[in-house]
């Protein structure tokens, strides 16, 4: 029988999915599990890795079951992940020795302001700034206050990973701990240029090498299956990426100035810049692209906002406004179009341009005659305002401003937003025929990884066919008018918190 499907673990924050691709990267099968974060301090947000290892056989049976195909059918395997989430665990047995440290984890806020002298000499050599999002403080905070860390990790007996690398062992049955070298470029501790762990910066975060995995590329063989029951031995893992990485990949943005906004739990937009290193003044990071075999290493310029999805989860789950999150979509539309109400959606802090950790979500504008459908238009509008910044930010950096967007993630299937989105922008959006284009970028890169797709202008046509376009409706005086109001708000906000 042949062997012609592409699987594809996608580990997000929220949820683990397994979805199954065809050779023409269309979904014939998917699972799901939610994995949801815990938060058990103010500004703390963590995983369990148990519950995340024990999600990937669940949602791997699913998504074969969902197909009808026996395993016999999976010529590869791609992963895909939530970056910069850290973890800790035992060389020899695969335990975590703590939780797992979530992206979105503010713990180390001081910490990172306690080594802003260096700034400069950390973006130049890892197109990053010092923030508590990357992975390098996590980690550190995890060798100081974890029992017995530091000393163990010191002799060898620990591992350090990103949730690739955690996944990576698990389907290897513990014989590689390896990251790709999208996910290493999250840490802090990789030259960007060279693709290698510094050891001046693992000195400088207090980090020792030893607990670190092998840097691999994105698209190629990588490991094989063992051990695991739910799969055979011997599967090829040939495809790995960060999410959005994969996200840019799956949206087809192969050429320079191709963009992309993937709206998950947070919101990411990033634009190819090619084999070109460009060094963001506006606020912005530079980041490996997934490079497909063959091809120099690409990089991207990208712009990160820590709350998109989860605006409407917090609406949902801490509000108790709506049943469902789709639910937002029909209310929002119930606002008075006079309303004057506008979210600043900052509940872990600002991101991308502003880096303000401290900074929190704010409503201006609240009156007696303020409705839940006001509240729900206004988280809606507060995500597609951080986006127009990163746009406004991005075209400070990029020679030629973007000429367009594509959108996925699950605001993207909304289409109240991407028309408020456009207009804010004054760019068309063309919305992702799959709207899950994370794990498509991950199938596309494990089909090249493994020979079974080999043409990279091919696989951009079976990306790009289908899916909507959303024009910009309104002028440029309501744009600039909108915008000035929003970046008041922002900064009556930053000031706010930052006087604290």
């Amino acid at each position: 029988m042949a062997r012609d499907r592409i699987l594809v673990i996608d580990q997000g924050t929220t949820s683990t999915r397994a979805v199954l691709y065809d050779t023409r990267l269309q979904p014939v099968g998917q699972g799901q599990r939610e994995v949801p974060p815990t938060y058990p301090k103010q500004g703390w947000v963590e995983h369990d890795p148990k519950a995340i290892i024990d999600s990937i056989g669940a949602t791997v049976t699913q998504a074969l079951a969902d197909a009808s195909i026996g395993p016999d059918r999976v010529a590869a395997i791609g992963l895909t992940n939530q970056r910069e989430t850290t973890l800790l665990w035992d060389r020899a047995t695969g335990e975590a020795i703590g939780p797992a440290i979530v992206w979105q984890d503010r713990r180390t806020a001081d910490l990172c302001r306690q080594l802003s002298g260096r700034a400069d000499w950390i973006a130049e050599r890892t197109g990053l700034l010092i923030d508590s999002y990357f992975s390098a403080t996590k980690l550190s905070w995890m060798l100081d206050h974890l029992p017995n860390a530091r000393a163990r990790a010191e002799a060898g007996d620990l591992a350090f990973g990103t949730v690739d690398s955690l996944v990576l062992r698990h389907l290897t049955g513990g014989r590689l701990h390896a990251t790709d070298v999208t996910n290493a470029s999250r840490t802090l501790l990789m030259d960007l240029r060279e693709a290698r762990w510094a050891d001046d910066l693992c000195e400088y975060f207090g980090i020792p090498t030893a607990i670190l995995p092998e840097i691999v590329p994105s698209s190629g063989e990588i490991g094989r299956t063992s051990g695991l029951g739910y799969l055979p031995d011997g599967l090829p893992i040939t495809g790995i990426a960060g999410d959005q990485q994969a996200s840019l990949f799956g949206n087809g943005c192969f050429r320079v100035g191709e963009a992309k906004c993937t709206y998950g739990t947070g919101a990411f937009l990033l634009v190819n810049t090619g084999d070109e290193v460009v060094r963001s003044t506006a606020g912005l990071v530079t980041t490996p692209a997934a490079t497909p075999p063959g091809r120099p290493q690409q990089y991207a310029l990208e712009g990160s906002v820590f709350i998109a999805g989860a605006a409407v989860q917090w609406f949902r789950d801490g509000l108790k406004a709506i049943g469902a999150a789709p639910e937002i979509n029909p209310i929002s539309e119930d606002a008075d179009p006079e309303s004057e109400l506008l979210f600043v959606p900052a509940l872990t802090g600002l991101g991308a341009p502003h880096w303000q950790p401290e900074a929190r979500g704010t409503i201006f504008g609240i009156t007696r005659g303020t409705t839940v459908p006001d509240l729900a238009r206004a988280v809606i509008e507060g995500v597609a305002y951080q986006i127009a910044d990163l746009v406004e930010a991005m075209n400070a950096d990029l020679p030629t401003p973007l000429a367009s967007l594509r959108a996925d993630g699950g605001m993207a299937r909304s289409d109240p937003f991407l028309k408020f989105q456009a207009d804010l922008m004054g760019l068309p959006i063309h919305r992702s025929p799959q709207t899950e284009a994370t794990a498509l970028g991950a199938a596309a890169l494990a089909a090249l990884g493994v020979g079974l797709l080999t043409d990279l202008d091919a696989i951009g046509d079976l990306l790009e066919s289908g899916g909507d376009d959303f024009q910009a409706e309104h002028d440029a005086f309501w744009r600039r008018k909108a915008m000035k109001r929003w970046r008041h708000a922002v900064e009556t906000v930053v000031r706010h918190y930052r006087t604290r």
